[in-house]
């Protein structure tokens, strides 16, 4: 089969588009035809070497933490999951992913793909719909009628938790730049800044039970986001290279968010995509021979939106 890899760390110019053996599931794993796998930001940084320490990775390495497709094989012991069935994944960081015609996934990773997109476009969900649910709700503790402010809501996972959000009866004030604030209001935002020409801070002028930064801000720009959090309330955070800011004296709690495979929770968003609550953005699909120049392309900064990457054979 054919599958991008790479033998060493380094910038883009190590992924290599090869020949490799087809995989064989072992107890408790299934062989899924890959139908699509996405881009993700971390998949630069593993690839870089530069979490080598929370995801150590066996080199070679095929990257894809998130995939969609159609189980060929079963390994000894599965059971609720048949040969046929369309599945989609959030899949283990530091195992092999799903750049790859075919991919190996733990079955207790996957559930049934949402009948409401084409396969390989829910390959868009796993990895930024449940960094936006666990954000909201294990750690944000959202309910109706609270007020969450979104910062950085023109990305992936900002798309997802604005209507996330909304989807719980939340007021959604979101912060996105020119190019996507279309979307974000579209999406379901109340309120959307522009970031460009207004200090968040400043427009935000009653406080909010929730702040989800999912911006790459300065850190002065961060931890101020906790000023505009009512007492008791939080500040979730997924840039984790930055601390997520406290205020003890006042009981707003900081959280910095990691991101875990969580199949029950990726069920419960493929329910909302298919009853027409949530819906799926694709920006690009790439073929899996041009991998290694998405990656160039992402380390330049010139990767908007959600792209999902499909094998020649899918």
């Amino acid at each position: 089969m054919k599958a991008v890899r790479f033998h060493e760390y380094g910038d883009p110019g190590v992924l290599r588009h090869e020949d490799v053996e087809q995989p064989l599931p072992g107890a408790g794993e299934v062989r899924i035809r890959v139908a699509a796998t996405s881009f993700n930001p971390v998949d630069g940084n593993i690839r870089g070497g530069f979490i080598r320490g929370p995801i150590p990775v066996v080199l070679p390495h095929t990257p894809g933490i998130d995939v969609a497709g159609t189980v060929d094989a079963l390994g000894e012991g599965v059971d609720g999951i048949a040969v046929g069935d369309d599945v989609i994944g959030f899949l283990p960081m530091d195992g092999n992913g799903a750049a790859a015609e075919y991919v190996l996934a733990p079955a207790e990773v996957l559930t049934p793909a949402p009948k409401g997109v084409p396969l390989p476009d829910a390959a868009a969900l796993p990895l930024v719909g449940l960094t936006a649910y666990q954000a909201l709700f294990d750690h944000g503790k959202l309910t109706a009628g609270q007020r969450v402010l979104i910062n950085g809501a023109g990305g992936a996972v900002g798309g997802y938790a604005v209507q996330l959000a909304k989807n719980a009866g939340a007021h959604v004030i979101a912060t996105a730049g020119p190019r996507s604030s279309e979307a974000v209001t579209s999406a379901g935002a109340d309120e959307v800044i522009d970031h460009t020409t207004t200090s968040v801070t400043a427009a935000v002028t009653d406080p909010v039970d929730v702040v989800l930064n999912l911006a790459p801000v300065d850190p002065a720009e961060l931890a101020a986001l906790v000023t505009l959090v009512r007492p008791g309330g939080v500040v979730v955070n997924t840039t984790v290279w930055m601390p997520a800011p406290v205020d003890e004296e006042r009981g707003v709690r900081g959280v910095d968010l990691f991101v875990r495979s969580d199949a029950d929770q990726l069920a419960k968003l493929v329910a909302l995509i298919d009853r027409g609550e949530l819906r799926v953005a694709v920006a690009e699909r790439v073929p899996l021979a041009k991998l290694p120049a998405l990656h160039a392309r992402a380390a330049e900064g010139a990767v908007h939106g959600k792209v999902i990457v499909v094998p020649s054979a899918a």
